[in-house]
Order: structure tokens, then C-alpha cells, then sequence
């Protein structure tokens, strides 16, 4: 979806790319030199890009590493026995593969790659990173429709409410990113040299350039799409919830609120790991085509950029939040564990007491 040096593209195609890539932190300090008279007079400070972030992707790497294999763990022992959970196993794989790729990016954005690595990154890690992020938004939309039919129709079925269908659905998403991802990866054809890969749009044939830019116009397209429909689905949740609220407050049934209200939690993660850096980009891209922009806005503009795609990176260690607090089975599974490992403790030594009670949540 992407690749590792968004001001190429600027350049050759005559557009900027929509969305930043992979390893080029410093990189991006080229799209001064022809997109616009004041940024190729603006030098930008990528002390932070090299140094800062290289450290807080790899905090993400080895938490989203330790979670991810956790849920992988209980989720294979879980039967695939809802819509819900096919549509969470399947975040999870994307989640996955997208934490397998951040290696790569942090020796790139650190310098420390050779440049057959950052070749690498510019024709296929880059490109995956971003397919597992849209794959996940558009899961998430997903997830968030299916919460919505099950509060407004609890007792209704819908085609897209069985399990074949859920399954349909995910495969056509994950076939959907690959088709249009695929030509990013074929169509940087061009050959690889130290210098070129400084700039991953100059691996990229004219077809190449074009394609990526329209790939950018789609994905933002989807963001865009998949956000409005949460907020509508959670509009109308929030009524449900709200006078589901009144009802059991007159019962005095606490345990059916703390239910009704972690539902909320997919609309939380999705909006705190991709909106920020989906709004940053509108700034971000008018900084790169105008003639008059201050250079200092600008430097700020591009740490703000980076700063929300690291947010963004941060969804592989948020959703597993969703898993632990919506899918029971999930939940079960993970205290399952602690709960034998404390039965051992307390055969031998009988005084230890047990509480192996699992708060309710939503499966």
C-alpha cells in the first residue's frame, strides 16, 4: 500500500502520496526538492525519526509479539462458533503479520539497514504493513456492524449473521488488499542501487507511480467510509444502550450495564489507533504542495505524521484489549490457565483459596 518514500511520489506523479511508508523518515525530506519552492529550502530534522521511534516501535514489536502469540495460543484451541470470533481470528492473523514487519521498518528508520534490506522494504514489507492495517480497519467495521445487529436486532438473523457468510466476507477483504496491493510489489521493477533505494518511488515504473497513487485515493476512501458507518452503527448502539441503562438501573442489575457498556471498546481502539493519523494527513499533504508554508509548520507537521503512524502501529497491542473484554471464549481460555496452575498450588497446599469467578462479557 505503501512504500518507503512518499515525496518521490510527489514528484514523479505529480500528486503526493496520501499516506507516509516505511523506512524513509529521512527520506521524506526529498519532497522538498520538487514538490514545492519553500520545502526545498526547508531542512528537516530527523533526529527524532531516527532515534525516538526506532525505540518506541520496538516497545510495540515485543509487547504485540507477546500478546499476539498469546491470542493465537487461545484462539486455536477456540472453535470458530460466531461471526464474531471469525471476523477476531482474523485481526488477529493481520495483527500478526503486521508486528512480524516492524523489525524491518525500525532498522530502516534507525539508518542501520543495508540497502538490499531497504530494497526489500520498499517492494514488499512496506507495502504488507499497510495491507494489515487496512485489513484490520476494515475488519473492525466489521465487528463494529455485527455488535450493531446484534444490540438493534438481538433476536433477528441476517445473511451476514451466519458463520459462512463471515467467512465469505473476510476472505473477499483479505483478496480485496491483495489484488490492489499486489502491482505496488510488481511494478517496483526498476533495478535497486544504493542510491535509489533512498527513494522507493525510484523503484517504481510510470504504471507503478500511478497505481500507488490511486491505491492511496481507495484506502483513504475506506478510512473515511468505514469511520461515518461506525459512528452511525454507534449512534444508534448508544441509544440502545442508554435505555437499556434506564431498565436495568430500576432492576439493579450492574452486571448487564458493565455488558452493554464494553462494546463501546472497538469503537475506542479503532478511533485512538487510526484517526489521528488519518486527520494528520490533510495537513501533512498541503504542507507538501505549498509554495508558502513555514518551514518550522512544516518539520512539525512531519513529526506530527510520524508520531500518529507510530498510534497507529500501537492497534497490534490494542486489540488484543477487544478480545479480552468482548469474545468469553477468549477470555475463558486465557484464565483457564492461571486457574489449573492455582488448582496445582492448592493440592499442595490446601490452605490456598481459589477464585476462579470469569467477569460476563460479550461473546
Amino acid at each position: 500500500m505503501g512504500t518507503a518514500t512518499e515525496g518521490s511520489v510527489t514528484a514523479a506523479a505529480g500528486v503526493p502520496s496520501l499516506f507516509p511508508t516505511m523506512g524513509g523518515s529521512a527520506n521524506t525530506s526529498s519532497v522538498g526538492n520538487t514538490s514545492a519552492p519553500s520545502s526545498a529550502q526547508c531542512q528537516r530534522d530527523t533526529t527524532i525519526t531516527h532515534l525516538l521511534f526506532p525505540v518506541l516501535y520496538t516497545l510495540i514489536f515485543f509487547l504485540g509479539l507477546l500478546l499476539n502469540s498469546l491470542a493465537c495460543w487461545a484462539f486455536f484451541h477456540i472453535p470458530s462458533t460466531s461471526t464474531f470470533i471469525i471476523y477476531l481470528k482474523n485481526i488477529l492473523v493481520s495483527d500478526f503479520i503486521m508486528t512480524l514487519m516492524l523489525p524491518l521498518k525500525i532498522l530502516t528508520d534507525s539508518g542501520l539497514a543495508p540497502w538490499q534490506l531497504k530494497a526489500f522494504v520498499c517492494r514488499f514489507s512496506a507495502v504488507i504493513f499497510y495491507d494489515t492495517m487496512y485489513i484490520s480497519i476494515v475488519l473492525l467495521g466489521l465487528i463494529a456492524f455485527d455488535r450493531f445487529l446484534k444490540i438493534v436486532r438481538p433476536f433477528g438473523k441476517f445473511w451476514v449473521q451466519n458463520l459462512t457468510s463471515a467467512k465469505i466476507l473476510a476472505s473477499l477483504v483479505w483478496l480485496f488488499f491483495l489484488v490492489l496491493s499486489l502491482p505496488n510489489m510488481v511494478l517496483s521493477n526498476k533495478a535497486a542501487t544504493p542510491q535509489s533505494v533512498r527513494k522507493c518511488a525510484s523503484l517504481k515504473s510510470y504504471l507503478g507511480l500511478k497505481w500507488h497513487e490511486a491505491v492511496n485515493y481507495v484506502c483513504q476512501f475506506i478510512f473515511w467510509t468505514v469511520l461515518i458507518l461506525m459512528l452511525l452503527f454507534y449512534i444508534v448502539i448508544a441509544k440502545k444502550v442508554y435505555e437499556s441503562y434506564v431498565k436495568t438501573q430500576k432492576k439493579g442489575n450492574r452486571s448487564e450495564k458493565r455488558i452493554k457498556g464494553k462494546v463501546f471498546i472497538i469503537f475506542t481502539v479503532f478511533f485512538l489507533c487510526f484517526a489521528p493519523f488519518h486527520f494528520s494527513r490533510v495537513p501533512y499533504t498541503v504542507s507538501q504542495t505549498s509554495a508558502h508554508m513555514d518551514c518550522r509548520l512544516q518539520n512539525q507537521l512531519f513529526v506530527a505524521k510520524e508520531s500518529t503512524l507510530w498510534l497507529a502501529a500501537t492497534n497490534v497491542c490494542m486489540d488484543p484489549l477487544i478480545y479480552l473484554l468482548l469474545c468469553k471464549p477468549f477470555l475463558e481460555k486465557v484464565f483457564y490457565r492461571r486457574v489449573k496452575a492455582l488448582q496445582r498450588t492448592a493440592q499442595a497446599n490446601p490452605k490456598t483459596e481459589l477464585d476462579t469467578r470469569v467477569s460476563p462479557t460479550e461473546s
